[in-house]
């Protein structure tokens, strides 16, 4: 699905800065945000005071905001609006968590370094991309649970025990393939660039 008109309109009057627009912005997608806030929080087992929804809703638009509307000016309408804010807010939204539980058992008396580990669900594992573009190209190469594994990880910002279920493969094999996968990747750059 496309960008819809009324979508367009709203992304040239922010990334213009309108009067209003901003406004407009955070009225037409908060429920999405919040939606996407609620679900991530429901899928891991979080649960979340009314302070902490709109904590990490602001989080969310302060993203969007930051660098001069950079996730809107990296936005290529490839998708709905929608669905690209869908997954910027769900990985803001995990990342925070993330963190919050690891402050969390910190607080709790765990040393900062074991803290720092409980925030990394995979340390020494994948970093996940945040270039929806090179996400994209790097699935045009792929096919099957390889391209299944990569779409779950990089675009839905699910864990590795999350597609391990999912796809129905262990979860030492799931780092494996993204490497492989960057790998993939890797290759296919830079032999388009000696290429051109």
């Amino acid at each position: 699905m496309g960008l819809a008109e009324i979508d367009r309109n709203l992304l040239e009057r922010c990334l213009q800065k309108k009067p209003r627009a901003w406004e407009d912005f955070v009225d037409r997608f908060m429920g999405l945000v919040l939606h996407v806030v609620g679900h991530t929080a429901q899928a891991r087992s979080v649960r979340l005071s009314p302070e902490d929804r709109d904590d990490l809703c602001a989080e969310v638009f302060l993203a969007v905001i930051k660098n001069d509307l950079a996730v809107l000016r990296n936005f290529s309408a490839r998708s709905s609006l929608a669905t690209y804010l869908t997954v910027i807010a769900r990985r803001i939204v995990i990342r925070e968590l993330l963190a919050r539980r690891a402050m969390s058992r910190l607080s709790n008396g765990i040393s900062p370094h074991a803290a720092e580990a409980l925030a990394d669900p995979h340390p020494g594992g994948q970093r996940r991309l945040d270039d929806q573009e090179e996400i994209e190209r790097l699935l045009e190469g792929l096919e099957g649970p390889e391209a299944q594994v990569v779409r779950m990880y990089h675009l839905e910002g699910k864990s590795y025990q999350e597609i391990s279920a999912a796809v129905g493969m262990s979860e030492n094999s799931i780092g494996p393939i993204l490497s492989r996968a960057r790998d993939k990747l890797r290759r296919t750059s830079v032999n388009s660039s000696t290429h051109s």
